[in-house]
This record gives C-alpha cells, structure tokens and sequence, in this order.
C-alpha cells in the first residue's frame, strides 16, 4: 500500500517515544504530528485531518480512554482508525479500549516495525471501506445502511455513529447474511491482520456492534454465536431505495 501523504496523529507524553515513532513512521512515507497531552491532542485533531490516531492510554491531563470517546462521539472524527497504546499485562485497558471504539491496540514496550505493520493494516481496511461507488443502501429488519456514507438509520429515525471497525464489521455480516463466519475471517476483514492466540479483539468488536444494533438480548437475535465456530447474522439482507 502506498502510504505518501497518509497523516498519523500520535498522543504520548513519552518525549523519547514521540520522537522515535516521529522519525521512524515518516521515514516510512508518513506524515507525523505528535503531541503530549490530550489537550494537545484535542487541538491538533480539530485543526487538521488525519488518517489514523494513535492514542497512549496514560496521559497527564486525561486519559486515553477519554480521548477515543470524544472521537468516537463526533461524526466528523468517527471512522478515522485508532490504534491504542497500552501496559502489555494489563488486558482490561485493553478490553476498555475496543469497547469505546479503538480499532487495535499495542502492548508497551513494543516494536516500531510491528506497529507499522498495525497501521498499514488498518489504513489497507480504511482504503477498501471507501473504495465504493455509487449509493447503495443494504436492508435488514429494521436497519438501513448507506454502504457508501456509512450511514446507519434505525426505522425510527435514529442514526448510530460507526466507528470505521464497526462499519466493517458490519458490511461483513451484510455481505454473507446465514453464513457462520468464524474468527479468523472477521479479524482479516475488520482489522486487516490475523489474530493472536487469546485475541479477544474480535469478541469485543462483535458484542460493540450487537450494542449498537440494539441486539442486546439473551441470546442475541440477530447476530448469533455459534459455539466453536464464530458468529452469523440471523437475518435477510435486501438492496432498498429508501434510506
């Protein structure tokens, strides 16, 4: 994938680790802002564009947490990905962070090279979400999805922010509606990369999206988990003119 021209937008108050990732993701074709704050972060993000954040959990003024909430709620930000920094043994930041709507996350200390592969996977997955033409609005129960804006409308006229994973995540799903998808599948489609043993990145993915589906029964309705073997979206999918 060509990356000339991609912007990252780092928060880290590690002056030593801003200063490394600055130097090793523009030699890699990237262009770089860092900042050490959410304050910062907040301002550079408002000011200018940027095709994927990456957001260090401990910060002084707020946290990371914070910070991908505030993105996730705002529709100009909201399907920009999100790559999440986090203490290597502390697994429930890291469950914190995909519920909030973080695309993928990275244990400290890690390798500049694996994060490079982290966000060339995830901007891959950005660049075939957008690659569509046309407008194509995708039907089922009581959702609408306008495959090209992204946009997600319940028949009682409420709209549901997506975050790029879930966009994706979802698309998926609608692409291959009764068909059991099992987790390898989804995380190469979703996240652009395969999973690690122990991986609950697409679990959590899959139970953010039943969260804004309104799929919240026991057992779900309409995205169902089939033990051993993934997960399949109970219902019919048709091609509607009307949004």
């Amino acid at each position: 994938m060509s990356t000339p021209g991609k912007s990252i937008l780092l928060v880290d108050d590690d002056q030593e680790i801003r200063e490394l990732l600055d130097l090793y993701l523009t030699r890699a074709g990237f262009q770089v802002r860092t900042v050490g704050d959410g304050a910062g972060f907040r301002q550079a993000l408002s000011e200018v564009a940027s095709d994927l954040l990456i957001l260090d959990v401990m910060l002084p003024d707020e946290d990371g947490f914070s910070l991908c909430r505030w993105v996730r709620q705002h529709p100009r930000f909201a399907q920009i990905p999100i790559i999440m920094l986090t203490a290597s043994s502390d697994e429930a930041d890291r469950i914190i962070g995909l519920e909030l709507g973080a695309d993928d996350y990275l244990g400290k200390p890690f390798s500049p090279r694996e994060l490079l592969a982290r966000i060339k996977a995830l901007l891959r997955r950005a660049q075939f979400a957008n690659g569509g033409s046309g407008s194509e609005v995708l039907a089922f129960e009581e959702w609408r999805l306008n495959t090209v804006t992204h946009r997600l409308f319940h028949t009682d006229g409420e709209e549901v922010i997506l975050s790029g994973a879930d966009f994706a995540l979802l698309k998926l799903f609608l692409d291959n509606p009764q068909q059991i998808l099992d987790r390898d599948t989804i995380g190469n489609a979703t996240r652009g990369r395969d999973l690690m043993p122990l991986d609950r990145i697409v679990d959590m993915a899959v139970s953010r999206l039943r969260q804004r589906l309104r799929d919240t029964e026991k057992p779900p309705r309409l995205i169902r988990t089939i033990r051993g073997s993934g997960y399949q979206l109970a219902a019919q999918v048709a091609v509607s003119n009307d949004l």
